[in-house]
């Protein structure tokens, strides 16, 4: 098992399993109570602050700073906006069930994710950010 979790696209895999399991079972708690779309927006936040610790201390083995803190809320942000659209298009226009919708959302913005994460956790801060260390 060490063996296969040693790549970082397999534990993201694994946490962003994990983080939807989580955040769906919240989202499914949320619906029943809320509209579609505030469910999925207060499920989204506590997504991302779930996500951010996977994937600082496990996914991508970096140590949580200020800098990527900042900086992974902005790519969850990118994210939103195409998460919401997509949602709204399979509820109002495709008729999915707004319980499954976000399902297909999960399916269409994973691979982007993977890619704004591992640029937020491994990209090198500026040489004057490295200077003030």
């Amino acid at each position: 098992m060490r063996r296969f979790t040693s790549a970082a696209p397999v534990r993201f895999l694994l946490s962003g399993g994990l983080n939807t399991l989580a955040t769906y079972l919240i989202y499914l708690a949320l619906v029943r109570v809320l509209q579609y779309q505030v469910a999925y927006t207060v499920t989204y936040v506590i997504g991302i602050v779930l996500s951010y610790f996977l994937n600082a201390l496990w996914v991508f083995r970096s140590r949580p700073t200020a800098r990527t803190a900042l900086m992974f809320p902005v790519a969850y942000l990118g994210q939103y906006l195409v998460g919401v659209a997509l949602l709204s298009v399979c509820v109002s226009v495709l008729g999915i069930d707004k319980r499954l919708a976000p399902l297909v959302v999960i399916a269409v913005t994973v691979p982007l994710m993977y890619v704004l994460s591992r640029f937020v956790f491994q990209s090198k801060p500026a040489k004057h950010d490295q200077a003030n260390r």
